[in-house]
This record gives structure tokens, sequence and C-alpha cells, in this order.
């Protein structure tokens, strides 16, 4: 009896620390994607005119600002509730529970507002210097409230992907955040249409950024997180 006590306190031990474990890689992952912020901030605003500056580390703190409480208020449950026929979670404002995947839920909910950001942020880089402020606002409420979350349970929450005969599985983001980022990005720009002066007479002008010091460092500090 005593032995079998012990397996069993052994096993709960190991299953702990397995959490544990689990739970820290999560938690850095997330300081490392959370660190990109400032790297998107910096090739936005190194690569566009220096008139441009402020906009475009406005529309970055927004992001981050904005999304983290509409990720934690509606996104979050969007992504990881209940499933509606694969292709929605049940909606239930601040949503918690007890565990996803095997890591604490507010750690989840951490890596997850970190990955919306960049997924609403790579879209800033693609509509630079042609969107009003108060317009991308409501583009970044409503990707991080509903198209970043929708897509994603898709894939992480349940959803029809993740349940196909040969489920889908997602390496590292690229298509649950950046290529849902890219596919945004790249309508936004078919909508507000080339910046104004970069054609002219039909020939493409060239219209360097302002600090290419400042795009540089962005670029190392993405490729490091």
């Amino acid at each position: 009896m005593e032995l079998k006590t012990l397996s069993i306190n052994i096993l709960d031990t190991v299953a702990g620390l397995t959490v544990t474990a689990d739970t820290m890689w999560v938690l850095v992952a997330a300081f490392l994607v959370m660190f990109m912020q400032p790297g998107f901030s910096m090739v936005e605003a190194g690569f566009t005119r220096s008139k441009n500056t402020a906009n475009i580390l406005m529309k970055n703190f927004a992001d981050f600002s904005i999304g983290s409480i509409v990720f934690w208020l509606l996104g979050y449950t969007v992504m990881y509730g209940e499933d509606i026929g694969g292709f929605i979670g049940k909606v239930e404002f601040f949503n918690s529970s007890d565990e996803i995947n095997g890591i604490p839920d507010k750690a989840s909910l951490l890596f997850q507002t970190v990955f919306a950001a960049t997924a609403a942020t790579i879209v800033s880089g693609a509509v630079a210097e042609r969107t009003k402020f108060s317009s991308y606002l409501i583009f970044s409420l409503v990707i991080t409230a509903f198209i970043y979350p929708v897509s994603g349970h898709w894939i992480w929450g349940g959803g029809w992907l993740s349940n196909l005969e040969t489920p889908f599985h997602d390496f590292a983001g690229s298509t649950a955040v950046h290529s849902v980022g890219a596919w945004v990005g790249l309508m936004g720009a078919w909508l507000v249409g080339p910046r104004i002066g970069k054609y002219v007479k039909g020939k493409p002008r060239a219209i360097p950024g302002h600090n290419l010091l400042l795009g540089a460092l962005g670029v190392f500090i993405i490729w490091f997180g």
C-alpha cells in the first residue's frame, strides 16, 4: 500500500512539473512575441516618411492596447468557447476556464493576446501612410474581436479544420497568425490603393523611408522574436 501511495505521489509530482514547465515555456514564447511589437513599429516607421511616424507608432500602440482589452472581453471566448458548428466558439464575455490545452487559462490568454496583436500589426504595415487613425481603430477592434479569433477557433479551438480526417496542424502561427494578417493586409492594400504620388503617368516612383537604421533594427527584433 505504501509503495502504491509513493508511486501515485511521484506521478502527481511529475505531472505537476510538466504543467509548470509547459506554462513557463508558453510564457517565454509570449514574451518573445510581445517583443516583436516594437520590432514591427521600428520597421514600419523606418521605411516610411518621417511625417507619418506618429501615425504609424500610434497604430501599433492601438493594436496592442485596444486588442488586449477586446480580445480578453470577446475574442478569446470566440476562439476557445464551446464549439458551434465547427465555425465559432460560444460567446461568454471574459470567459475563463481552468486550463486550455494543458496549461493555465491565463497563460493561454496572454499567449493568444500577443498573437492577436501581431496579426493586426501586420496589416498596419501593409496600409502604411494611407489610412486615417480613426478608421484604423475600427479595424483593430474587428480583427482582434472576430477575424483572428474565428480563424484561430478553426485551427486551435476545436473548429472544423482541427476535426478533418487528417487534422490541420499550424506551425508557429504561420497560418493562424501571419497568413491571416497577410490576407487581411492584402485586402486592405487593395481597398485603399497605392500611396499618393507613388505612380506618375503610370510609372512607379520610389518613396524611400526616412530611417534605414530604425528599419534594420526592427527587422532584427522581429527575427529574434
